[in-house]
């Protein structure tokens, strides 16, 4: 064929070709076959084809985009528990051309400003995100059809950046074997659930995955996303106090006057309307409602239910009649649908943390979802614990058994409440201890005692009902005032709470092993630290001397002994810790440098007095003597090895015996537990500091020499202790591993570091001039020689790491 003809063959070709193409179908065709969901946003099911497609309608229009895991990985290290709540995230779909974006605003970085360019400023400053795009497949009538099933199929919830951060190896979605489950799509009028099942490709060697997963390579998972119209203005927002004992959210807003802080910060609250509002009190236009996961088991569900539902009496003392209330979740009803504030009943692996969980709106603090995630788990340790103390299961023990399953449904109720009023915007308090149980916002000891007779006595071991703090953070969060009066009325709220003595420290002044504020306690009890430390003491002891095997229910191997064991021989680890908080420790207050001008409260830190400091000095080092750490015989001739087909895990102390139950890796790990807390480089900052202010204070030598004295160089130990020597020394190692690590801190100013130094020559010149026989001088010997080393080059000596502890926490 001539070049002439090809060209008008080819022109010929494009003009027939462009003549029979196939018309691009309409909205109606494409979706004629397809389950319509109608809402927020209108959804069709393409069940046949694995998609989930989206009519959009308000382009430009802001609306919450939330992420949840309705199926879990079942691992509490990990941590992506079934439920869990991902970062809310503002989000608008915008068209670009003939593609739709998903953008995510911003909301960090704000102009609050009646200034259109004032507020735009801020918006151009700060990066945004484009989250998806997709193609706009048909569109009618300012309506646009896009296919969503590409987002849903991706990592939203970032399950792959949380294995990569525990350690778990790099897994990926696999597309292949992952899917969009159409039927699971619904809308609502002001929101729309869409879900999908993603499968997670990786080694599948590391020990967490391989403890949970069917597959340790091949991670199957659900990922949920919610889609939820924002709340409309009406929201009266609340400033954040620093003693509202609330959370809080907030944004930099660079459209405050220049004299007046950018950090603006709101209280994170339910919208709660009266409708009376000038009613003192009254019924609720919406109240708040809590639902128990069906999948809790009775007696849990009863108790759930019950301790969830603590918190209506304090809205009752609001001022709100019938506005909160907790019910059993409805069936069919999904707990990841964003209407509906959940308690969920979680197993994993291995016990761990529970915890509560709030979506809300940014720029307001208004909480739109409440979500709370019980360990199942718990309660067993809780129940453990109880039978360890109690011994009920040789003759006539059926009434204990009883009151131990009544004090772990006790511990269960107020972990209801507890976790519940995180949901409803209030952060831990862990001084309110000091007021017996007066709030269920602090983590509780059980109260154990001892009768007259010597028994051991958990009748009451934990509190009913939440306490006079929880009402009162329940007035300042939710209360309603007039406008004008507000500020004023929550400052007399403060003031009123000041007076009656109540102290609020939270997280950041109270987990820390160096933290300073002797309030500021974790599972503590009682209001004098010192005293309820002695008392549990004995309580331990007694426990102890009674350990039989009488605290094991029949049918268990005998190995699980030493499971129960661990927590009575550490039951004091936690008063041990608020001993320890009184030695360089100070209080101070969260306040406003208004509360401090009108003396409503004190400034700065006022430092634990002397004499408290010494006696807690001295609780510390009596806890690394023999006496305090030696296992009585009744417990070591018990002690048997798990039997075939059993192991031991992390519930149980550390071995270098093979098999058998090592009493010296229980010695250190009691002594490892005084260590950490004493020896920390903040500490003997603050110690050397508050010496140096005033020399009445113990300081850093005072208290190294202290320790040595009980420890090192103390007299021989009376025969009457079991293994008392060795018990012993293997607490001395301990000592002196801690000093050296201490002393080796770069966390330690210079001028205190010296001071730990110069004191650990003193003490190997002293291990040289008072030789000893046997195992003790081979000790001492050996100790000198390891000071003098690590003095004379550091970087040659490899100090041992402090000896592993079982874990305590989550009690």
């Amino acid at each position: 064929m001539t070049p002439r003809l090809l060209l008008v063959a080819a022109l010929c070709a494009g003009t027939f070709g462009t003549a029979f193409a196939e018309a691009p179908k309409t909205m109606g065709e494409l979706t004629r076959s397809l389950v319509a969901q109608p809402g927020f946003i209108d959804v069709w099911r393409d069940t046949e084809n694995g998609r989930v497609l989206l009519s959009v309608a308000n382009l430009d229009t802001p609306f919450l985009l939330l992420v949840s895991l309705p199926y879990g990985l079942g691992s509490n290290d990990v941590g992506l528990d079934r439920g869990l709540q991902g970062e809310p995230r503002i989000v608008r779909f915008e068209k670009r051309g003939a593609r739709l974006l998903l953008v995510q605003e911003n909301t960090r970085f704000v102009a609050s400003s009646p200034d259109a360019d004032e507020r735009a400023s801020a918006v151009e400053a700060f990066a945004g995100a484009v989250l998806w795009s997709g193609d706009i497949l048909a569109s009618d009538g300012g309506r646009h059809l896009v296919d969503f099933s590409s987002f849903l199929q991706a990592d939203r919830h970032g399950i792959g950046a949380r294995l990569s951060q525990a350690k778990q190896g790099s897994y990926k979605v696999d597309d292949k074997r992952s899917a969009v489950l159409a039927e699971q799509a619904k809308s609502f009028p002001d929101n729309t659930e869409l879900e999908a099942m993603l499968t997670f490709e990786g080694p599948g060697t590391a020990e967490f995955v391989r403890q949970v997963a069917a597959d340790p390579a091949s991670l199957t998972m659900r990922q949920h996303v919610s889609l939820v119209r924002l709340p409309d203005g009406a929201f009266q927002r609340r400033a954040y106090d620093p003693y509202s004992g609330g959370f809080d959210t907030g944004y930099t807003d660079f459209g405050t006057p220049i004299g007046a802080s950018i950090d603006v910060r709101w209280q994170a609250r339910f919208r709660l309307e009266k409708t009376d509002p000038l009613a003192a009190s009254s019924t609720v236009k919406k109240p708040i409602v809590f639902y128990v996961d069906r999948g809790a088991p009775e007696p849990v569900r009863s108790a759930l239910l019950e301790g969830a539902g603590w918190w209506a009496s304090a809205f009752e003392k609001a001022g709100f009649k019938d506005a909160y209330r907790v019910e059993l979740l409805p069936a069919g009803v999904d707990p990841m649908d964003a209407r509906y504030n959940v308690i969920q009943w979680v197993h994993r692996a291995t016990r761990g943390w529970s915890y509560g969980m709030t979506t809300l709106d940014p720029r307001s603090g208004e909480i739109i979802k409440g979500v709370v995630t019980l360990g199942s788990q718990r309660v067993r340790q809780d129940i453990l614990i109880a039978e360890s103390l109690l011994a009920p299961f040789g003759k006539n023990g059926a009434s204990k058994e009883k009151l131990a399953e009544q004090m772990a449904l006790a511990r269960l109720r107020q972990l209801a409440a507890h976790e519940v009023g995180h949901t409803l915007g209030f952060a831990h308090n862990f001084a309110a201890s000091r007021n017996g149980t007066g709030s269920v916002m602090d983590y509780p000891h059980p109260m154990v005692a001892m009768t007259a007779a010597g028994a051991i006595d958990i009748g009451n071991a934990y509190g009913v009902g939440v306490g006079a703090w929880d009402d009162y953070i329940v007035r300042h969060a939710y209360a309603q005032f007039e406008p004008k009066d507000e500020a004023g009325a929550l400052a007399q709220l403060r003031q009123q709470a000041r007076a009656k003595g109540f102290e609020y420290v939270s997280d950041g002044d109270s987990r820390a092993a160096g933290s300073s504020h002797p309030n500021g306690l974790l599972w503590d009890f009682g209001g004098n630290s010192i005293q309820t430390y002695d008392k549990l003491m004995a309580v331990r002891q007694r426990a102890l001397t009674g350990f039989s095997i009488d605290v094991l229910p029949d049918g268990r191997q005998a190995g699980e002994l030493e499971a129960r064991l661990v927590p009575l021989y550490l039951l004091h680890r936690y008063q041990l810790e608020a001993v320890a908080r009184l030695v360089g420790g100070g209080e101070f207050e969260y306040s406003t440098s208004a509360d401090v001008r009108s003396g409503a409260t004190r400034g700065g830190v006022r430092a634990v007095p002397p004499g408290q400091q010494r006696q807690a000095l001295e609780r510390l080092a009596a806890s690394l003597s023999a006496e305090s750490l030696a296992l009585p015989a009744n417990v070591l001739d018990l002690m048997t090895p798990p039997a075939m087909g059993f192991e031991r895990n992390r519930e149980y102390f550390g071995t270098r015996m093979n098999s058998v139950f090592d009493a010296m890796s229980a010695v250190e790990a009691a002594a490892a537990q005084t260590c950490t807390y004493l020896f920390d480089a903040s500490r003997f900052n603050r110690l050397a500091w508050q010496h140096a202010r005033d020399p009445k204070q113990p300081g850093v030598q005072e208290a190294l020499d202290l320790v040595l004295s009980r420890s090192w160089k103390r007299a021989a130990v009376a025969q009457s202790v079991p293994a008392g020597e060795a018990v012993q020394m293997a607490a001395n190692w301990v000592v002196l591993d801690a000093m050296l690590k201490l002393a080796a801190s770069s966390e330690l100013h210079p001028g205190v570091a010296a001071q730990v130094r110069q004191q650990s020559a003193d003490f190997a010149q002293w291990l040289a001039a008072h030789p000893a026989k046997g195992a003790s001088g081979q000790s001492r010997k050996q100790a000198a020689d390891l000071i003098r080393r690590w003095l004379a080059d550091p970087a040659k000596v490899e100090l041992r790491a402090l000896p592993a502890i079982p874990p305590g926490a989550p009690i």
